[in-house]
């Protein structure tokens, strides 16, 4: 009798067993989520940047990545490359979407989507505080040093001829290319070049622009479903001070 009972109480305990791992599976189910796969290169403070560990990436870009995968229930990973090679990334779909302090131009708009603009870029020359470069128009003649794939890049180069342009993977070894008279300025975003100068002694930004830009996400022109989705989510995070926060957060008012 004892044999009997020790029996059925041992196919119990394994149902028992077996109806949890059941539920367990279940609720793992469905608390998985679709990903939104970002491509980066977080080189460009305070748009994308690598926190003092070294190990994750924050910034602007990387914020609102974030608010935009929790509006559409979306789990965010973030992927580190070579500026230049962003957009190939989202054309090809190993990346499904590029924040990267991206310009919208018409050249870019002919291979990519973009998402609605989130921010304004201006684009700043620094140089060494004992440059005779003072305006745009000093450039002529100069050897310029630019992150390779940017606006920065595209106009210098277009304007200046490829001869006087020095391509560099990103923004701070241009600068060091810059430090060690590589080249005789840089052409760059004025928040990452307000950080670069901050953290090189002798540099200085000329008060003048060389170009007014908005940025914005860029998609693969074969994801529109994707573009619609996260225009919608921007909006929102638009409409209720979301962007703004976190753009306010990075960029001090001055």
């Amino acid at each position: 009798m004892k044999k009997i009972f020790a029996l059925i109480l041992a196919i119990l305990m394994v149902a028992s067993l077996a109806a949890c791992g059941g539920s367990n599976d279940a609720t793992t189910a469905d608390d998985s989520k679709p990903e939104l796969v970002m491509g980066t290169n977080a080189a460009f403070p305070p748009y994308e940047f690598y926190d003092e560990d070294g190990e994750t990436i924050i910034g602007i870009d990387a914020e609102i990545a974030q608010a935009v995968a929790d509006k559409l229930g979306m789990t965010l990973t973030i992927k580190d490359m070579e500026f230049d090679s962003l957009l190939t990334a989202v054309q090809s779909g190993a990346v499904d979407i590029v924040f990267a302090g991206l310009t919208v131009n018409e050249e870019r708009k002919q291979s990519v989507d973009f998402s609605m603009t989130y921010a304004t870029g201006v684009q700043v020359i620094i140089v060494k505080e004992d440059s005779e470069i003072a305006t745009v128009d000093d450039l002529a003649g100069k050897t310029i040093g630019v992150q390779a794939g940017t606006t920065g890049d595209i106009y210098c180069t277009d304007e200046f001829g490829q001869e006087n342009v020095k391509q560099f993977t990103n923004g701070a070894l241009a600068v060091a290319a810059l430090q060690n008279g590589q080249v005789d300025c840089v052409v760059i975003d004025n928040e990452p070049a307000k950080s670069f100068v901050a953290s090189n002694d002798g540099l200085k930004i000329l008060d003048t622009e060389y170009a007014v830009e908005d940025y914005a996400a860029a998609i693969s022109k074969d994801n529109t479903e994707l573009t619609a989705k996260v225009n919608e989510a921007m909006e929102a995070l638009k409409a209720d001070g979301t962007i703004d926060k976190i753009l306010a957060k990075y960029i001090k008012a001055e």
